[in-house]
Protein backbone atom coordinates (compact mmCIF):
# COMPACT_ATOMS: atom_id res chain seq x y z
CA UNK A 1 0.00 0.00 0.00
CA UNK A 2 1.24 3.53 -0.75
CA UNK A 3 2.40 5.62 2.19
CA UNK A 4 4.50 8.67 2.98
CA UNK A 5 5.74 10.94 5.72
CA UNK A 6 8.55 13.07 7.14
CA UNK A 7 11.30 12.51 9.70
CA UNK A 8 13.75 14.79 11.49
CA UNK A 9 17.12 13.56 12.82
CA UNK A 10 19.60 15.02 15.27
CA UNK A 11 22.20 12.22 15.07
CA UNK A 12 23.99 11.35 11.83
CA UNK A 13 24.05 7.60 12.45
CA UNK A 14 20.33 7.54 13.25
CA UNK A 15 19.85 9.39 9.99
CA UNK A 16 21.97 6.87 8.10
CA UNK A 17 20.17 3.93 9.71
CA UNK A 18 16.84 5.28 8.47
CA UNK A 19 18.07 4.86 4.88
CA UNK A 20 17.69 1.10 5.14
CA UNK A 21 17.81 0.38 1.43
CA UNK A 22 20.77 2.62 0.72
CA UNK A 23 22.82 1.81 3.87
CA UNK A 24 24.68 5.11 4.06
CA UNK A 25 27.33 5.83 6.70
CA UNK A 26 27.51 9.57 7.40
CA UNK A 27 30.47 11.40 8.92
CA UNK A 28 30.15 15.10 9.71
CA UNK A 29 33.29 16.92 8.59
CA UNK A 30 32.78 20.37 10.12
CA UNK A 31 30.73 21.90 12.91
CA UNK A 32 28.37 20.54 15.55
CA UNK A 33 24.62 20.44 15.97
CA UNK A 34 23.74 18.09 13.10
CA UNK A 35 20.18 18.14 11.80
CA UNK A 36 18.61 16.42 8.81
CA UNK A 37 15.10 16.12 7.48
CA UNK A 38 13.65 13.45 5.21
CA UNK A 39 10.53 13.34 3.12
CA UNK A 40 9.67 9.84 1.90
CA UNK A 41 7.00 8.26 -0.25
CA UNK A 42 6.30 4.59 -0.99
CA UNK A 43 4.30 4.24 -4.18
CA UNK A 44 3.21 0.97 -5.79
CA UNK A 45 6.53 -0.02 -7.37
CA UNK A 46 8.91 2.81 -6.49
CA UNK A 47 10.23 4.73 -3.51
CA UNK A 48 10.99 8.44 -3.39
CA UNK A 49 13.22 10.29 -0.95
CA UNK A 50 14.17 13.92 -0.42
CA UNK A 51 16.89 14.70 2.15
CA UNK A 52 17.78 18.09 3.59
CA UNK A 53 20.99 18.41 5.63
CA UNK A 54 22.47 21.41 7.40
CA UNK A 55 26.18 20.51 7.69
CA UNK A 56 28.96 19.37 5.34
CA UNK A 57 29.59 15.65 5.54
CA UNK A 58 30.92 12.48 3.94
CA UNK A 59 28.50 9.72 3.03
CA UNK A 60 29.56 6.21 2.06
CA UNK A 61 26.67 4.34 0.44
CA UNK A 62 26.13 0.64 -0.20
CA UNK A 63 23.17 0.47 -2.55
CA UNK A 64 20.77 -2.50 -2.83
CA UNK A 65 21.52 -5.19 -5.39
CA UNK A 66 17.98 -5.64 -6.66
CA UNK A 67 16.90 -2.02 -7.08
CA UNK A 68 17.66 0.51 -9.78
CA UNK A 69 18.67 3.75 -8.04
CA UNK A 70 18.78 7.26 -9.47
CA UNK A 71 19.87 10.27 -7.41
CA UNK A 72 20.19 13.96 -8.10
CA UNK A 73 21.02 17.11 -6.13
CA UNK A 74 18.57 19.85 -5.23
CA UNK A 75 18.59 23.23 -6.88
CA UNK A 76 19.83 25.06 -3.78
CA UNK A 77 23.12 24.88 -1.91
CA UNK A 78 26.51 23.60 -3.06
CA UNK A 79 26.39 20.68 -5.45
CA UNK A 80 27.62 17.35 -4.00
CA UNK A 81 30.40 15.15 -5.29
CA UNK A 82 29.51 11.58 -6.28
CA UNK A 83 32.45 9.15 -6.71
CA UNK A 84 34.76 12.15 -6.70
CA UNK A 85 32.88 13.93 -9.50
CA UNK A 86 31.31 17.31 -8.81
CA UNK A 87 27.83 17.25 -10.26
CA UNK A 88 26.58 20.06 -12.47
CA UNK A 89 23.08 21.59 -12.40
CA UNK A 90 20.69 19.16 -14.06
CA UNK A 91 22.95 16.10 -13.66
CA UNK A 92 21.56 12.81 -12.40
CA UNK A 93 23.41 9.74 -11.15
CA UNK A 94 22.34 6.35 -12.52
CA UNK A 95 23.78 3.84 -10.07
CA UNK A 96 24.87 0.27 -10.69
CA UNK A 97 23.24 -2.55 -8.76
CA UNK A 98 24.86 -2.90 -5.36
CA UNK A 99 27.15 0.06 -6.02
CA UNK A 100 29.42 1.30 -3.24
CA UNK A 101 30.42 4.94 -3.50
CA UNK A 102 31.12 8.18 -1.67
CA UNK A 103 28.94 11.27 -1.70
CA UNK A 104 30.34 14.41 -0.08
CA UNK A 105 28.85 17.84 0.50
CA UNK A 106 30.56 21.16 1.23
CA UNK A 107 27.71 22.73 3.19
CA UNK A 108 23.97 22.59 3.76
CA UNK A 109 22.51 20.50 0.96
CA UNK A 110 19.44 18.86 -0.55
CA UNK A 111 19.45 15.63 -2.54
CA UNK A 112 16.84 13.22 -3.86
CA UNK A 113 16.63 9.52 -4.59
CA UNK A 114 14.33 7.31 -6.67
CA UNK A 115 14.46 3.52 -6.35
CA UNK A 116 12.62 1.00 -8.50
CA UNK A 117 12.86 -2.72 -9.10
CA UNK A 118 15.39 -3.13 -11.91
CA UNK A 119 13.24 -5.64 -13.82
CA UNK A 120 10.21 -3.36 -13.64
CA UNK A 121 12.28 -0.40 -14.90
CA UNK A 122 13.25 -2.48 -17.93
CA UNK A 123 9.58 -3.47 -18.45
CA UNK A 124 8.53 0.19 -18.41
CA UNK A 125 11.21 1.14 -20.92
CA UNK A 126 10.28 -1.65 -23.32
CA UNK A 127 6.57 -0.82 -23.04
CA UNK A 128 7.05 2.93 -23.50
CA UNK A 129 9.92 3.12 -26.00
CA UNK A 130 10.57 -0.48 -27.12
CA UNK A 131 14.10 -0.20 -25.70
CA UNK A 132 15.80 -2.24 -22.96
CA UNK A 133 17.02 -0.30 -19.94
CA UNK A 134 19.17 -1.76 -17.17
CA UNK A 135 21.39 -0.20 -14.51
CA UNK A 136 24.96 0.25 -15.80
CA UNK A 137 27.85 -1.96 -14.76
CA UNK A 138 29.39 1.11 -13.05
CA UNK A 139 27.58 4.18 -11.77
CA UNK A 140 27.30 6.97 -14.35
CA UNK A 141 26.75 10.70 -14.22
CA UNK A 142 24.13 11.52 -16.85
CA UNK A 143 23.21 14.88 -18.34
CA UNK A 144 19.66 14.80 -19.70
CA UNK A 145 18.18 17.57 -21.79
CA UNK A 146 17.28 20.51 -19.54
CA UNK A 147 13.59 20.12 -20.26
CA UNK A 148 13.64 16.41 -19.38
CA UNK A 149 15.65 16.93 -16.18
CA UNK A 150 13.36 19.78 -15.10
CA UNK A 151 10.25 17.62 -15.60
CA UNK A 152 11.70 14.78 -13.52
CA UNK A 153 12.64 17.15 -10.70
CA UNK A 154 9.24 18.85 -10.82
CA UNK A 155 7.31 15.59 -10.58
CA UNK A 156 9.54 14.34 -7.77
CA UNK A 157 9.09 17.63 -5.89
CA UNK A 158 5.32 17.53 -6.33
CA UNK A 159 5.13 14.01 -4.92
CA UNK A 160 7.29 14.99 -1.95
CA UNK A 161 5.15 18.06 -1.35
CA UNK A 162 2.07 15.83 -1.14
CA UNK A 163 3.96 13.54 1.25
CA UNK A 164 4.63 16.54 3.49
CA UNK A 165 1.29 18.33 3.35
CA UNK A 166 -1.38 15.82 2.25
CA UNK A 167 -0.18 12.27 2.96
CA UNK A 168 -3.73 10.90 2.99
CA UNK A 169 -4.19 11.95 -0.64
CA UNK A 170 -0.91 10.32 -1.67
CA UNK A 171 -1.98 7.14 0.14
CA UNK A 172 -4.97 6.78 -2.21
CA UNK A 173 -4.05 3.92 -4.61
CA UNK A 174 -5.26 5.65 -7.78
CA UNK A 175 -3.55 8.94 -6.93
CA UNK A 176 -0.30 7.11 -6.16
CA UNK A 177 -0.55 5.14 -9.40
CA UNK A 178 -1.08 8.25 -11.54
CA UNK A 179 1.84 10.07 -9.89
CA UNK A 180 4.08 7.03 -10.24
CA UNK A 181 3.31 6.52 -13.92
CA UNK A 182 4.14 10.14 -14.75
CA UNK A 183 7.31 10.00 -12.66
CA UNK A 184 8.59 6.75 -14.17
CA UNK A 185 7.85 8.02 -17.67
CA UNK A 186 9.93 11.13 -16.96
CA UNK A 187 12.68 8.99 -15.42
CA UNK A 188 12.92 6.66 -18.42
CA UNK A 189 13.01 9.63 -20.81
CA UNK A 190 15.96 11.07 -18.86
CA UNK A 191 17.87 7.79 -18.69
CA UNK A 192 17.44 6.90 -22.37
CA UNK A 193 18.14 10.35 -23.81
CA UNK A 194 20.89 11.61 -21.52
CA UNK A 195 24.53 12.18 -22.41
CA UNK A 196 27.03 10.15 -20.42
CA UNK A 197 29.85 11.84 -18.55
CA UNK A 198 32.53 9.17 -18.96
CA UNK A 199 34.98 8.57 -16.11
CA UNK A 200 38.68 8.28 -16.74
CA UNK A 201 40.59 5.09 -15.96
CA UNK A 202 42.40 6.96 -13.18
CA UNK A 203 39.09 7.96 -11.55
CA UNK A 204 37.83 4.38 -11.70
CA UNK A 205 41.05 3.19 -10.06
CA UNK A 206 40.65 5.77 -7.30
CA UNK A 207 37.08 4.56 -6.73
CA UNK A 208 38.41 1.04 -6.14
CA UNK A 209 41.06 2.39 -3.76
CA UNK A 210 38.37 4.22 -1.76
CA UNK A 211 36.20 1.11 -1.51
CA UNK A 212 39.18 -0.80 -0.12
CA UNK A 213 39.88 2.11 2.23
CA UNK A 214 36.34 1.80 3.61
CA UNK A 215 36.72 -1.95 4.03
CA UNK A 216 39.90 -1.45 6.05
CA UNK A 217 38.25 1.16 8.28
CA UNK A 218 35.32 -1.17 8.92
CA UNK A 219 37.60 -4.07 9.84
CA UNK A 220 40.48 -2.39 11.68
CA UNK A 221 39.30 0.97 13.02
CA UNK A 222 40.19 0.20 16.64
CA UNK A 223 43.72 -0.92 15.72
CA UNK A 224 44.78 1.72 13.19
CA UNK A 225 47.46 3.98 14.65
CA UNK A 226 49.85 5.01 11.85
CA UNK A 227 49.59 5.95 8.18
CA UNK A 228 52.11 3.33 6.93
CA UNK A 229 49.96 0.58 8.45
CA UNK A 230 46.83 2.01 6.85
CA UNK A 231 48.49 2.24 3.42
CA UNK A 232 49.79 -1.32 3.72
CA UNK A 233 46.32 -2.66 4.52
CA UNK A 234 44.74 -0.72 1.65
CA UNK A 235 47.54 -1.88 -0.65
CA UNK A 236 48.59 1.50 -2.06
CA UNK A 237 51.30 4.08 -1.50
CA UNK A 238 50.92 7.01 0.86
CA UNK A 239 50.74 9.37 -2.11
CA UNK A 240 47.98 7.38 -3.83
CA UNK A 241 45.86 7.16 -0.69
CA UNK A 242 46.24 10.87 0.05
CA UNK A 243 45.35 11.91 -3.49
CA UNK A 244 42.35 9.56 -3.58
CA UNK A 245 41.00 10.83 -0.25
CA UNK A 246 41.49 14.43 -1.33
CA UNK A 247 39.65 13.77 -4.59
CA UNK A 248 36.77 11.78 -3.11
CA UNK A 249 36.45 13.14 0.45
CA UNK A 250 38.14 16.56 0.36
CA UNK A 251 40.05 15.63 3.53
CA UNK A 252 43.20 13.64 4.32
CA UNK A 253 43.16 9.94 5.27
CA UNK A 254 44.31 10.83 8.80
CA UNK A 255 41.46 13.29 9.22
CA UNK A 256 38.97 10.73 7.96
CA UNK A 257 40.24 8.10 10.41
CA UNK A 258 40.02 10.60 13.27
CA UNK A 259 36.42 11.49 12.42
CA UNK A 260 35.44 7.82 12.18
CA UNK A 261 37.04 7.07 15.55
CA UNK A 262 35.27 10.01 17.16
CA UNK A 263 31.95 8.88 15.75
CA UNK A 264 32.54 5.33 16.99
CA UNK A 265 33.24 6.61 20.51
CA UNK A 266 30.11 8.78 20.37
CA UNK A 267 28.01 5.78 19.39
CA UNK A 268 29.47 3.73 22.23
CA UNK A 269 28.81 6.53 24.72
CA UNK A 270 25.28 7.12 23.53
CA UNK A 271 24.41 3.42 23.63
CA UNK A 272 26.22 2.77 26.93
CA UNK A 273 24.99 2.54 30.50
CA UNK A 274 25.64 5.85 32.32
CA UNK A 275 25.98 3.93 35.61
CA UNK A 276 28.77 1.64 34.46
CA UNK A 277 30.40 2.99 31.28
CA UNK A 278 33.71 4.83 31.60
CA UNK A 279 34.53 7.63 29.14
CA UNK A 280 38.30 7.16 29.30
CA UNK A 281 38.06 3.40 28.74
CA UNK A 282 35.72 3.75 25.77
CA UNK A 283 37.97 6.41 24.25
CA UNK A 284 41.04 4.22 24.75
CA UNK A 285 39.44 1.41 22.74
CA UNK A 286 39.53 3.69 19.69
CA UNK A 287 43.07 4.96 20.23
CA UNK A 288 42.48 8.10 22.32
CA UNK A 289 45.01 7.70 25.13
CA UNK A 290 45.05 11.31 26.41
CA UNK A 291 41.69 12.00 28.13
CA UNK A 292 42.10 15.78 28.28
CA UNK A 293 43.02 16.14 24.64
CA UNK A 294 40.29 13.69 23.62
CA UNK A 295 37.64 15.70 25.47
CA UNK A 296 38.62 18.88 23.61
CA UNK A 297 38.61 17.21 20.19
CA UNK A 298 35.27 15.55 20.98
CA UNK A 299 33.66 18.81 22.05
CA UNK A 300 34.90 20.57 18.91
CA UNK A 301 33.36 17.83 16.76
CA UNK A 302 30.00 17.41 18.51
CA UNK A 303 29.39 20.55 20.55
CA UNK A 304 29.23 18.75 23.89
CA UNK A 305 31.51 16.87 26.28
CA UNK A 306 31.82 13.06 26.19
CA UNK A 307 30.24 12.85 29.65
CA UNK A 308 27.21 14.82 28.43
CA UNK A 309 26.70 12.30 25.63
CA UNK A 310 26.94 9.43 28.10
CA UNK A 311 24.37 11.03 30.40
CA UNK A 312 21.91 11.18 27.51
CA UNK A 313 22.33 7.46 26.87
CA UNK A 314 18.95 6.67 28.43
CA UNK A 315 17.15 8.61 25.67
CA UNK A 316 15.33 6.69 22.86
CA UNK A 317 17.73 5.21 20.33
CA UNK A 318 16.42 7.25 17.41
CA UNK A 319 16.40 11.03 17.77
CA UNK A 320 13.65 11.43 15.20
CA UNK A 321 10.59 13.61 15.46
Amino acid sequence: MPGSGTRTFLESDHYGASLRQAQIEFVITCGAGFKARQVWAELHHSQLLRCEEDLPRIGYASLPRQLACVSFPGNSGPLPRWRGTELQPGDIMFHSLGERLHQTTAGASVWSLITLDAVRLDDYSRALFEKPLSPPGEGRVLRPAKRDAARLRRLHAQACRLAETKPKILAHPEVARAIEQDLIHALVVCLIGAKINEESAAKRHQALVMIRFEEVLAEHLTGLRHMPELCERVGVSDRTLRSSCTEFLAISPARCVLLRRLKAVRRALRDGDPNSANVAELARVYGFTQPGRFAGVYRAAFGESPSATLQRASNPRFAAQ
